[in-house]
């Protein structure tokens, strides 16, 4: 057996999402064969692969197709995220992906979906970051349990330099670390626009896989600044299944997609989606309506990437400060982590369109 036949066995493995075959796109590294024993390791896009486990078996099945039927194939797991971002991006220049998370309105849930998708792509192995730039009702403090501490900072050549908080395996900031929670904060559309702008520009964030922007709700002045500033990689759109918040799920999808800004949209999480009684655990109540949000992400052309219960564990859980995605033993974690995995997978698309086609949206 050489590297050659292994390689030449695994061309017959394509990745569902990308459309080539693993060797073209350079996912196989690190061959060894000693006797009758070959292991490999595959590269994947993002830890948050949700096809990990099969791509994992047609190599070992192409090898034992293609090579030897008694080879013992032992595949390695790693990853290396991929960026769609360009070189002269400066801002956030060590953020590899910024994904935002925006709503048409207040109230469908926004910042729960930020926060424990944040968790839920961390417990994956990538490197986040969760910024709340929901400045007139930052929430961060409170789900994350924080609402006493404040960031420390460093000066290096000339600046100050804030640090983010560290909190369940993720970096994260907050405006609301920055002002009185008892005051209301009396400031103007360009004044807060400034003041976040300021916070993405001197935060020391590191290297990081993902950003996940909790953007403020609607269509007015400072998430149009936010949006049209940062070098986003895609939206993630909020809604609840009622009429009435579907409606404005159009006025944020044309914010993201206007003809000046063309920031690609990943899909629609339907948020409240249905109740699970804890006596009938394979009983959905559909409280707000049934299939709204699948039919409204269909005539937008964009996937319903994810489907969250209205159950009072995740609100609890937010307010006391550890959000339902850190106990991966909740079974309410896993609608979380199967909405990491749908997002980390049309990041990885999407950037994949980008490097073989340039800067498309």
């Amino acid at each position: 057996m050489t590297n050659e036949q292994i390689l030449e066995a695994l061309r017959h493995v394509q990745d569902p999402d990308l459309k080539k075959d693993l060797v073209t796109l350079n996912m196989i590294d690190n061959i060894q064969i000693k006797g009758n024993k070959i292991t490999f390791t595959l590269v994947l896009t993002t830890p948050a692969c949700p096809m990990k486990e099969f791509l994992k078996k047609q190599c070992v099945d192409a090898i034992h197709k293609f090579v030897d039927k008694n080879a013992e194939v032992e595949v390695e797991i790693s990853s290396k995220v991929t960026s769609g971002r360009k070189d002269n991006e400066e801002l956030l220049k060590d953020v590899r992906n910024i994904i935002a998370i925006g709503s048409g309105k207040g109230g469908v849930g926004k910042s729960t979906v930020a926060v424990n998708l944040a968790i839920a792509l961390a417990r994956t192995g990538a490197k986040v970051g969760l910024m709340d730039a929901d400045i007139y009702g930052p929430s961060i403090p409170i789900m994350f349990g924080l609402q006493e501490e404040r960031p420390e900072s460093f000066d290096k050549d000339g600046k100050t330099w804030i640090v983010p908080m560290e909190k369940f395996g993720i970096k994260l900031l907050s405006i609301g670390f920055f002002v009185d929670p008892a005051k209301a904060l009396i400031w103007r559309g360009p004044m807060a626009s400034s003041a976040l702008k300021q916070l993405f520009s001197d935060t020391d964030w590191g290297p990081l896989d993902y950003m996940v922007i909790d953007l403020p709700p609607g269509t007015g002045d400072i998430p149009l600044t936010l949006i049209q500033s940062l070098p986003l990689t895609g939206a993630i759109i909020v809604s609840t299944p009622q009429e009435v918040a579907i409606a404005d799920v159009r006025k944020a999808a044309d914010l993201f997609r206007n003809e000046q800004i063309k920031i690609p949209v990943f899909g629609l999480v339907e948020n409240m989606s249905y109740f699970i009684p804890p006596d009938n655990p394979e009983k959905k109540y559909f409280i707000f309506g049934q299939s709204g949000c699948k039919k409204f992400a269909e005539e937008l052309g964009i996937p319903l990437i994810g489907q969250i219960p209205i159950q009072p564990e995740i609100s609890d859980s937010g307010d006391s400060g550890i959000p339902v995605a850190v106990d991966q033993q909740s079974p309410l974690a896993s609608a979380f982590n199967h909405l990491a995995e749908a997002i980390a997978q049309q990041v990885a698309i999407h950037n994949a369109i980008r490097e073989s086609f340039g800067n498309l949206n």
